[in-house]
C-alpha cells in the first residue's frame, strides 16, 4: 500500500514541464526542425508535429522525468528551479540532492534527470560540493527504464545516468574560466548507504515499511507551478535555467567565458531569417533612419541553440564557443549592411 503512495502523488499532479511555444523550435520552423524533446521521452508522451509546427504533450503519459526538458535547446521544456536550489542553498558544505526513488533522506527531485547545469553551477558559486544520489534507474517507472526502446544511436536518446553525466559535463564547461574543476558525484543509492541498526521493535519493524514512500513525501522538493510567459517582458523570454547560468558563472574582468552564440562573416545578405527562428528574440535585424541595416546580438538571451545557424540561407552564421565578459552589456552588433 505505500509502495504507491508517490505514484498516487504523480496522478494527483501535472507533472508536465511548462511549454512555451515561442521558444520552440518546431513552432519557429527551424530549417531541419527538431524533434530533441519527443526522441527523448521514454513513455512517449510528446508528439512533435514538424508540418504544423505543432508540438503536443500527454499529461496522462507524462511522468515527470525531465528527460525532455535536458534535452530541449532553447529552453520550450522546463521546471521551476528556484525551489531547488533554495533546497541545495539551505544545506551546508556538502549539498545533497536525492532521486525519488531512492532511499536517502536528502532533499528529493522524482527524478534527478531533472538537475539542471545552474543548478550544480550555482552549488559551485557557493562553494559547496554536490552530491547527487540515484535510485535503481532501470527498473524505475518514472526515469523510463534505460530509453532501451529508442535505440543507441541518436545523441538525444540518454538513460537518466547518461544524462546526468552529460548535465554534468555541460555545467563545467561554463566553469573553465576559473581553472578549478566542480565537486560533483553520482552515486547509486540504496538502502545499503545507510547505517543498519542491529535491533529494532516490532513497532519499528512496522514503521520501516513504510519509512522509505514516507521520507520520499517529506523530503520531496515541493512543485510549483509556472505561470505562462509574458512574452512582452524581454527577461522572460530568457528560459530559468540560461538566467541561473548566468549567474552563476561569476567571471572576472577580462576573462572569456563558454556561452555558445552566433556570429556572422561578410557572406551575411541581412535577411530576417535569423531573427524569425530565434527562440528567444536575441537576434535583431533593426532598420535605421539612414536606410541601412544592422544585426546585433544580446548574448545573455541567447541558448546557444543553433536555429539561427541551421536556418541561414547563406550560411553566413556559425557557433562561437567563447566570449569575453564585456561582451554581456551592450547588444552586440554582429552586421552592418548599406543598401
Amino acid at each position: 500500500m505505500f509502495g504507491n503512495l508517490l505514484e498516487g502523488f504523480l496522478k494527483m499532479t501535472d507533472p508536465s514541464p511548462r511549454f512555451t511555444a515561442q521558444r520552440c523550435l518546431t513552432a519557429r520552423y527551424v530549417v531541419g526542425g527538431c524533434t530533441a524533446c519527443e526522441d527523448s521521452c521514454p513513455h512517449d508522451a510528446i508528439a512533435v508535429h514538424l508540418e504544423t509546427g505543432k508540438v503536443d504533450i500527454d499529461p496522462s503519459s507524462c511522468t515527470g522525468c525531465g528527460l525532455c526538458v535536458a534535452a530541449c535547446p532553447s529552453g520550450a521544456l522546463e521546471y521551476e528551479v528556484e525551489t531547488t536550489l533554495k533546497a541545495l542553498n539551505k544545506q551546508g558544505e556538502h549539498a545533497r540532492l536525492a532521486c525519488s526513488k531512492a532511499d536517502s533522506d536528502a532533499p528529493a527531485l522524482l527524478c534527478l534527470a531533472r538537475i539542471t547545469p545552474s543548478a550544480i553551477l550555482m552549488v559551485d558559486a557557493w562553494g559547496k560540493s554536490l552530491t547527487l544520489e540515484r535510485g535503481d534507474c532501470a527498473n524505475c517507472p518514472i526515469g523510463g527504464g534505460a530509453n532501451a526502446h529508442l535505440g543507441e544511436d541518436d545523441p538525444y536518446v540518454l538513460s537518466v545516468p547518461e544524462q546526468l553525466e552529460r548535465t554534468i559535463e555541460e555545467a563545467g564547461r561554463y566553469r573553465e574560466h576559473r581553472q578549478t574543476p566542480l565537486q560533483v558525484k553520482v552515486v547509486h543509492y540504496t538502502g545499503a548507504n545507510r547505517a543498519q541498526a542491529e535491533k529494532v521493535s516490532r513497532r519499528g519493524a512496522l514503521g520501516s515499511l513504510f519509512g522509505s514512500a514516507k521520507s520520499v513525501m517529506v523530503n520531496l522538493i515541493p512543485e510549483r507551478p509556472l505561470p505562462f510567459v509574458d512574452w512582452s517582458d524581454p527577461l522572460e523570454r530568457v528560459p530559468l535555467d540560461w538566467q541561473w547560468r548566468r549567474k552563476a558563472q561569476k567571471p572576472r574582468a577580462g576573462d572569456t567565458v563558454y556561452w555558445p552564440a552566433p556570429v556572422v562573416d561578410d557572406t551575411c545578405i541581412m535577411c530576417p531569417v535569423c531573427t524569425n527562428v530565434c527562440p528567444t528574440e536575441a537576434v535583431v535585424r533593426e532598420l535605421l533612419p539612414d536606410g541601412s541595416f544592422e544585426l546585433r546580438l544580446d548574448l545573455a538571451s541567447c541558448t546557444g541553440c543553433n536555429a539561427c545557424v541551421a536556418s541561414c540561407p547563406p550560411d553566413a552564421m556559425t557557433l562561437q564557443t567563447h566570449f569575453p565578459l564585456e561582451d554581456f552589456g551592450e547588444p552586440l552588433l554582429l552586421r552592418t549592411h548599406q543598401d
